[in-house]
């Protein structure tokens, strides 16, 4: 059975005892019955990970004894920063879950002409944790040690000055698709995708004008949360670590 992977806040260091978070420990004894005694895994962003075992506690504190760490990291070399306008409901859930399972090291929501969420501050800050939270799950499940970084809601204009080797923005019927070549060894792309009913084309001649490359994805149209997950997996599959 493969041992229970938990993400937490706190430093950790071989041979210290912590009480983990409320949320983490009421999974582990509530849901999941650990027991003292049984093994799991321990990793807080920074890199690599920690064999752990449960000492004790309750569903509101469970504590761990932290034991050997590996610098095990499962970061893609490719450096992806994904630029995505907004959906309605639990789309961008799902994009932010699958984005950070296929290696994503950050995630930017746009607004663009034709995004129909709009977001107060109080609400963007109460997203981007719930955000966060969805990340932490993803990373728990696909075996990543560090998280993406997922930023507030920013103008699909402010964020084209994004810096990356090579950029490139999702268009469906662009004449003029990019070549993706595997000679090329970028470090860092970033990929743009626009809203349900796509970019408008002064955000592509902005986005092309600023660097960016069309990027048609076949013959087929994809949905904003299907689109940018079939990118990431070429681009990484070209440059990354998926093949």
């Amino acid at each position: 059975m493969r041992t229970p992977r938990f993400f937490t806040d706190q430093p950790l260091a071989t041979g210290m005892e912590i009480a983990l978070e409320p949320g983490v420990s009421r999974h582990i004894v509530a849901v999941l019955r650990l027991v003292p005694g049984s093994s799991v895994t321990l990793f807080n962003g920074a890199g690599g990970e920690y064999a752990a075992t449960l000492s004790g506690g309750s569903p509101k504190q469970a504590n761990i004894l932290v034991g050997h760490f590996s610098d095990s990291d499962r970061q893609s070399p490719l450096t992806v920063h994904l630029g995505v306008a907004l959906s309605k409901g639990d789309r961008f859930d799902w994009v932010v879950q699958k984005a950070t399972e296929l290696g994503v090291a950050q995630i930017t929501p746009l607004i663009t002409a034709r995004t129909e969420v709009r977001l107060s501050a109080e609400r963007q800050q109460k997203k981007c944790q719930h955000w966060r939270q969805v990340a932490i799950s993803a990373c728990e499940q696909s075996g990543r040690n560090r998280l993406p970084a997922i930023v507030p809601a920013v103008a699909c204009q402010e964020w084209l000055s994004v810096a990356a080797d090579v950029k490139l923005v999702l268009h469906p019927t662009s004449a003029n698709s990019a070549p993706l070549s595997r000679s090329l060894i970028p470090v860092s792309v970033a990929l743009l995708v626009g809203p349900e009913g796509g970019l408008t084309d002064d955000e592509v001649n902005a986005a092309q004008h600023l660097g960016f490359t069309p990027l048609r994805l076949g013959p087929r149209i994809l949905r904003t949360e299907t689109a940018p997950l079939a990118a990431i997996s070429i681009v990484q599959a070209f440059w990354g670590d998926m093949l």
